[in-house]
């Protein structure tokens, strides 16, 4: 029997054009000099936890005509520069490759030949820098300028404030074009006592990179929080927003704290045509799982620890990868456990940061489609009119089945298999 396992090397956000807008976001908003207008609808994040010690990758796939941007983050302590660096795209591109929702495929054989057949489930950098480190005296507006660095193509400000209008204020006079309603998503986050960083692209230093696009920009930092500030994402978005989470982890599965956290619908048979139109298949069967959790569930898109898989949609990210990806115990003392998360979150329902809890869960799991193709040979025995005459509920149930998962017409989907 043929077996092959095929994985989707693109991101989610690549797949689906109905779920990308003109920037993908990192944890914070977007700002934008002059009168440009940016708005993010995706983004991608790996989020490395070890103890109390955190490193999130903020992953920037801008598009737009913009030739200067910003992006805004609350964290909860004055980052040093050594806490700051970029990391190699490819990365990020391997850790998505590997744990893509994708299709297996299996070739029904000759039924005269009597083989036994297999269940469809599944088998069990830096970049040179400047540093520039002072506290500035605290403003009129509130504001202090703690610590200015210059990381890669990107120059940073990490800042602290004691009133949000102000801190929006700042921003303003800086030649900063803030999204309507910043100074109030701001204020939870002053309250707490967090700071701000304000990255912004240098196009000098960018020029220099030899990259096409913006590298993934990376910080690390202690807190006892577990978390990912999703409200500031919300503030220049149009509708919901999708979210890929890269949780990196020693013990097992990353899970929401403070929402449900399920698995996204698997393992299911689905007809043969879906090879061709996966990339309307998955974001119609996410929207749907999406929809019956009532907009407000955390999924789980897979699971898995990162030395093996199977079937395996990408390589497995080597050691150093890990490494570099902020999971710097990989190889020393401890497995790494990768969780794919996918948020999709508005304004209505996610009124809350995303708060994390890694859990001693190491149950595998993986979002998997499978295919069965038809064998199409002639009937010579009666194994093979037994088969031919079983085809049709066969197929009618796949069809039923793609209909509950994405919501499409049962009709349209007949009509797609050639069966009525």
């Amino acid at each position: 029997m043929k077996f092959e396992a095929r994985g989707l090397t693109r991101t989610l956000f690549t797949i689906g054009v109905m779920l990308a807008g003109s920037a993908l976001a990192f944890c914070g908003f977007y700002v934008a000099r002059g009168d440009a207008k940016l708005f993010n609808k995706s983004s991608q994040v790996i989020i490395a936890r070890d103890g109390n010690r955190t490193n999130i990758t903020m992953v920037s796939d801008y598009q737009g005509n913009i030739k200067d941007f910003a992006v805004v983050v609350p964290v909860p302590v004055v980052l040093e520069r050594a806490d700051i660096r970029v990391i190699d795209p490819a990365v990020v591109q391997k850790l998505d490759a590997y744990s893509a929702p994708r299709l297996v495929e299996y070739f029904d054989e000759d039924p005269c030949r009597q083989l036994v057949y297999p269940s469809a489930a599944p088998t069990s950098a830096n970049a040179g820098s400047v540093e520039q480190k002072s506290v500035k005296p605290v403003d009129a507006l509130g504001v202090t300028i703690e610590a200015q660095y210059a990381v890669g193509e990107y120059d940073i400000v990490i800042l602290s404030a004691t009133q949000s209008n102000g801190l929006e204020t700042w921003l303003k006079e800086n030649k900063y074009n803030i999204p309507t309603g910043a100074s109030t998503a701001l204020a939870p986050y002053i309250k707490m006592g967090m700071k701000f960083f304000v990255a912004k692209v240098n196009l000098e230093n960018f020029d220099k990179t030899g990259f096409s696009s913006l590298r993934p920009l990376q910080m690390s930092f202690e807190s006892q929080n577990f978390m990912l500030p999703l409200r500031l994402g919300m503030l220049n978005a149009k509708g919901d927003q999708d979210l890929i989470v890269y949780a990196l982890s020693r013990k097992g599965r990353v899970e929401s704290a403070n929402y449900s956290t399920v698995n996204v619908p698997s393992n299911t048979e689905v007809p043969e045509y879906i090879q061709q139109d996966f990339n309307k298949f998955y974001p119609a069967l996410f929207k749907r799982a999406y929809e019956r959790e009532n907009k407000k569930a955390v999924f789980v898109e897979y699971a898995w620890n990162s030395s093996w898989c199977d079937p395996c949609a990408g390589t497995p990210p080597t050691l150093e990868e890990l490494q570099t990806a902020g999971a710097g115990w990989a190889g020393q003392s401890g497995q790494v456990f990768v969780t794919r998360l996918h948020v999709r979150y508005g304004k209505l329902r996610f009124k809350e940061d995303l708060m994390l809890r890694e859990t001693p869960n190491n149950q595998n799991f993986q979002g998997r489609y499978v295919i069965r193709h038809v064998w199409k040979g002639t009937a010579s025995c009666q194994a093979a009119e037994n088969y031919n005459a079983n085809l049709p509920k066969r197929l009618e149930t796949q069809a039923q089945v793609l209909a509950n998962l994405t919501g499409w017409k049962i009709e349209d989907i007949r009509k797609r298999m050639g069966i009525r």
